[in-house]
């Protein structure tokens, strides 16, 4: 159902003026963003609490004077409710209904200089953005946006790195050191605790990127330079139109795990994309050594030949498949060539073979190696049969390489590949407009565990309510050599993973991600505890709802696909624990639920069947560190 109403006013519940505000309100009622008559200020409350206090506006100019004081001349508004189809994601369908308004200002000093103002106001969340009309180019020098949470809450914080690489930690706004930038997005609570939300950004769409610095009691948007020129940080042709900044809102920092909004304020697809098939992929890079596995045929059909056993649609060859490629895969050599195998390596041979047994191969490759022969590149993959591109070492994300994001994941949507991104800034919503860019790293995720002692059972609970309320995460699980912390240690080459087996399988269904890596050695798995959940688990699905947890302790969340259920319960508790999950979200009727929990050690599942109903609750068992899931299927 769609309803749009555009009306010349401000006038109701939706969009009313006072004397000093214009406030756009949400259609339940409870979310509010009221914007300053002057354009130099703005306030977001929820249920009447105030979540985000009087905070700056506004844009800084290159090359001409800020714009100065503002009037006011138009306020146009607008309603919105419709249903979205998704592809290849954590919901079938999202809901895009909110009110909004427009502000059109000008300059008092300079008539003929305009500001606009879109704002828009869901039920989950607020967001604004600024736009200039017309050819003129547009040059900045940063932006005057700011967020100043109410009452100086906790916030779950992660310091701005150019790969987005990162763990979170609790602090608050006043305690950040001002002389660094913070990632999105930023989570907090209010201190009623009434209200979780979440300040990050959306739909990029050819601006630039940004991090957050401490300015007194708030946060101040720093847009991204691009490396090499002082000034602007951001230079149009002709127009302006910035990213949405954005404050999603719940009642519990899971509540905001379901929500769409970030891939709703970004343009709608163009097309067909029935065919962006969503599944698990085998992988030889995480088990290995860190310059990646030597081009091997033999090495390659052996993953081929267990993905096809194990019911996978995907094969991802990391890096070294290519022509003089190095064994330090992080530097573009200028002698690599991505469009020729290494020597010794039939690429038709290894598609041909793959093909006959049900299995899509993915290349990695690197960015400084395809940016500039795109075309060329991803023609050959295409010729070739090749099913998607893992493109890597961005580790930026300034105007340019937004835009290098843009047109790769145009680029691969015309020729039908999957494009996963990593080295790779935080999602803000581009797969909603190319659901073939179906993943992307920007997280600190299981490849750390070859290197460093990062990826703790926190860190693991600390994502789903921080880095995936951005979009699909590729942290890359399935390490089945599970060890306690206590006894974890950093190996290069079959790394351990420091939590249970248990926990390992519930990151295939709490961690988002359309294309999931089944990390770990073919032989890892062979009649390994709990690998048949893996080959059974979807990677996308038609509902995700989360039932319980908090940050950086637990989580249980579930996610449907047709009539069946799964659930994934994580703890980072050090010693055992049971959770209680009532199945009250369950359509009425009798379920098969079997169950995969925590055995006696860290690598032993225990495996059970029960039938229940929506009346019933089950109680899992968790040991330290640890986790179990369970499939629920109609009788």
């Amino acid at each position: 159902m769609l309803t749009l109403a555009v009306l010349a006013a401000f006038s109701g519940a939706a969009c009313a003026a006072s004397a000093g505000q214009v406030a756009v309100t949400s259609p339940n009622g409870r979310a509010v963003i009221k914007i300053a008559r002057d354009g130099g200020s703005y306030v977001v409350t929820r249920g009447g609490e105030t979540v985000i206090a009087a905070s700056p506006l506004g844009l800084e100019f290159d090359g001409q004077p800020d714009l100065g004081a503002l009037v006011l001349e138009k306020v146009t508004k607008t309603s919105v409710d419709r249903a979205i189809p998704l592809v290849a994601t954590k919901a079938s369908s999202a809901r895009d209904h909110y009110r909004a308004a427009t502000l059109q200002f000008r300059d008092r000093a300079d008539a003929t200089r305009r500001l606009l103002v879109d704002v828009r106001a869901y039920d989950d969340g607020v967001a604004f953005r600024y736009r200039i009309d017309g050819g003129a180019p547009v040059r900045l020098r940063g932006e005057k946006t700011g967020f100043v949470p109410a009452g100086d809450p906790d916030c779950l914080i992660s310091a701005f790195d150019g790969a987005h690489e990162v763990p979170f930690a609790r602090q608050k706004i006043t305690q950040l050191d001002d002389k660094k930038g913070y990632d999105v997005p930023v989570v907090c609570t209010t201190p009623s605790g009434r209200t979780a939300y979440a300040i990050t950004h959306a739909d990029l769409g050819g601006y630039t990127g940004a991090s957050l610095w401490r300015d007194g009691a708030g946060l101040r948007v720093h847009l991204s330079p691009v490396p090499g020129r002082a000034a602007p940080v951001y230079a149009s042709q002709g127009g302006l139109q910035t990213a949405w900044r954005v404050v999603m809102l719940g009642n519990r920092p899971g509540d905001l795990i379901a929500s769409n909004l970030v891939g709703n304020l970004n343009p709608a697809p163009q097309g067909d994309f029935s065919w962006v098939k969503p599944g698990k992929a085998a992988w030889d890079w995480w088990s290995g050594p860190l310059m990646g596995m030597k081009p091997d045929m033999a090495a390659y059909r052996r993953y081929i030949d267990f993905a096809a056993a194990s019911g996978f649609p995907y094969y991802l060859i990391d890096a070294g498949w290519s022509k003089g490629a190095n064994a330090d895969a992080w530097v573009a050599l200028p002698t690599t060539d991505i469009t020729r195998s290494a020597d010794g390596i039939d690429m038709q041979e290894l598609v041909s073979y793959a093909a006959s047994k049900g299995v899509g191969l993915i290349l990695w490759a690197h960015w400084d190696h395809v940016r500039e022969r795109m075309d060329e590149v991803l023609d050959t993959y295409a010729r070739w049969g090749i099913k998607g591109v893992k493109i890597d070492f961005m580790s930026r994300d300034d105007q340019d390489v937004v835009e290098f994001y843009e047109r790769v994941a145009r680029a691969t949507a015309q020729r039908h590949l999957l494009l996963d991104l990593h080295g790779a800034y935080v999602p803000a919503g581009l797969q909603r407009t190319y659901p073939n860019f179906i993943t992307q790293e920007g997280v600190l995720g299981a490849e750390w565990d070859k290197m460093k002692t990062f990826v703790t059972p926190e860190h693991n609970l600390m994502l789903p309510y921080t880095r995936m309320l951005a979009g699909p995460l590729d942290y890359t699980p399935g390490g089945f050599r599970n060890v306690t912390p206590a006894t974890f240690q950093v190996r290069a080459e079959l790394p351990f993973v420091q939590n249970t087996r248990g926990q390992e399988l519930a990151k295939y269904v709490v961690y988002d991600s359309p294309l999931q890596m089944v990390s770990d050695d073919p032989d890892a798995y062979r009649d390994a505890e709990g690998f048949d959940f893996i080959r059974k688990v979807p990677t996308a699905w038609d509902e995700t709802r989360f039932l319980s947890g908090e940050p950086g302790k637990d989580i249980v969340l579930a996610r449907r696909l047709g009539t069946t259920w799964y659930v994934g319960a994580m703890s980072a508790d050090e010693g055992a624990t049971t959770k209680r999950v009532p199945l009250d979200f369950l359509p009425a009727g009798r379920y098969k639920a079997t169950i995969w929990e925590d055995g006696a050690t860290p690598n032993n599942v225990k495996l059970r069947a029960t039938d229940v109903t929506p009346r019933d609750a089950l109680a899992l068992e968790l040991a330290g560190a640890g986790g179990a899931v369970v499939i629920l299927e109609a009788r």
